[in-house]
């Protein structure tokens, strides 16, 4: 009948599909025939999602504090994802680079943003009695966030200022890893061993570091702008980009989180100490660890002034 739809096209097409796999289209039709329908619940797994948040105490605002680190590895998880295809790109164009840079700044802005969550949103008197069971977790401890810095710059730009110069492209990952800024952070500073913090952390991801590290290491942001034809490297909103992220992720975002961590730690209810007994005033401010993806990116000036005007 002419008022019958016409699924030929269509089923030719899956055909296609099935042929290049080497499957079998009609088992795939069948299969349809028994599938339940899609539903939202079980697309995002709400149920799984929403069983993870599993206080220590009977703290309620321990509640915020879990579901506010989650949804941040979970947006770590986005960044990481859009960084990927940046690195992967074959034919690596202007536009694409550009969009995917700024797709990653929102990211970050958004975590910027949502500290007043944790500023405002927990009583200091709750957190600093929970926070204390947490001991010697950190959110120092944050693989994602490393394999973010990892992803976004040269290994030489993560290195403590103290030992640049005695690391270059030669120098073993392994010997790399232990030179990073943030090292210091999880060292006792009066006998410069390693914390339970520091030691916790590698133990579960030093060789995952060591191996993204070696993937990374020539197509990280700033090495794939690097290569890009001159006249791509000197296009104003790819610059703009490239600034917005890097001064973003290693000033504003950084100070977001500094901040609330003074309104909390060295408020009236705080006792100055982090929950992993690290530095954290020197290890978090900007102006110290100086971390900057694109230095070639900024002035002199700007490198001078990193992290002090704000």
């Amino acid at each position: 009948m002419a008022d019958q739809p016409n699924y030929d096209d269509l089923l030719n097409k899956l055909k296609d599909k099935y042929d290049a796999q080497s499957e079998d289209t009609e088992n795939y039709l069948e299969g349809l025939l028994y599938s339940k329908s899609i539903t939202y619940w079980d697309y995002i797994h709400t149920d799984a999602l929403l069983s993870l948040q599993i206080p220590r105490t009977t703290f309620p605002d321990e509640m915020v504090f879990i579901a506010y680190h989650q949804i941040n590895e979970l947006i770590f998880k986005m960044i990481l994802w859009e960084i990927s295809q940046v690195a992967d790109k074959e034919d690596l164009t202007v536009s694409f680079f550009e969009s995917k840079l700024m797709r990653i700044s929102r990211y970050f802005d958004m975590l910027t943003t949502s500290f007043n969550i944790m500023r405002e949103g927990m009583d200091p008197a709750q957190y600093n009695k929970f926070r204390h069971t947490l001991t010697p977790a950190s959110g120092f401890q944050s693989a994602q966030y490393r394999l973010i810095e990892f992803a976004s710059t040269e290994l030489i730009n993560l290195i403590d200022v103290r030992f640049r110069k005695t690391i270059n492209r030669e120098t073993p990952f392994e010997h790399a890893l232990e030179h990073l800024y943030w090292q210091a952070a999880g060292k006792d500073f009066k006998t410069g061993e390693k914390t339970s913090l520091l030691t916790n952390f590698e133990n579960r991801y030093k060789e995952e570091f060591i191996t993204f590290m070696k993937t990374y290491n020539t197509k990280n942001l700033w090495s794939r702008f690097k290569e890009l034809p001159k006249a791509d490297q000197e296009d104003h909103d790819l610059v703009k980009a490239m600034r917005h992220y890097d001064y973003t992720v290693n000033v504003t975002w950084v100070m977001a989180h500094y901040n609330a961590a003074v309104h909390y730690i060295l408020g009236a209810d705080g006792d100055g100490e982090a929950t992993g007994g690290s530095d954290w005033q020197k290890y978090m401010h900007p102006k110290y660890q100086r971390r900057i993806f694109f230095p070639e990116l900024w002035t002199q000036e700007e490198l001078d002034n990193w992290g002090k005007n704000i």
